[in-house]
């Protein structure tokens, strides 16, 4: 198949194969005049990584979660530590964003929003970092 069909039928799209392709996570089968020709295997592979990365796992993270997917050797515990560190880095990022919606919220608040010039928001962003 090409690049087209490929990428409708896994829901990844060109441009992000032809980065795969770049990075060296998909190798398709070339043509003599240079076309991509797509296996089934390769759109197996587009499909998984198009669910990883919409998990938001790191093009780091896909290289491994496919290794590990293509060793049959593997120990399901490697898996798990791969998923629970993505997890951490997920939650922390929650505790952050969590934290900025409360500053802002307070910011907002100290805002009388007015036709006056003076501006509680305005002041807090010049002022010292805390």
């Amino acid at each position: 198949m090409n690049i087209g069909e490929i990428s409708k039928r896994s829901g990844v799209p060109a441009k992000t194969i032809r980065y795969y392709e770049d990075i060296g996570l998909i190798k398709p089968e070339r043509t003599p005049n240079g076309y991509r020709v797509f296996a089934e295997a390769d759109l197996h592979r587009l499909s998984f990584l198009g669910r990883a990365r919409k998990l938001g796992f790191s093009i780091e993270d896909c290289r491994n979660l496919i290794r590990l997917y293509e060793d049959e050797t593997r120990a399901s515990a490697e898996v798990r530590e791969l998923a629970m560190n993505h997890l951490s880095r997920i939650e922390e990022k929650i505790a952050q964003l969590q934290n900025m919606r409360s500053s802002l919220v307070d910011v907002i608040s100290d805002c009388a929003g007015d036709h006056r010039p003076d501006c509680a928001i305005l002041e807090r962003l010049a002022g010292p970092m805390t």
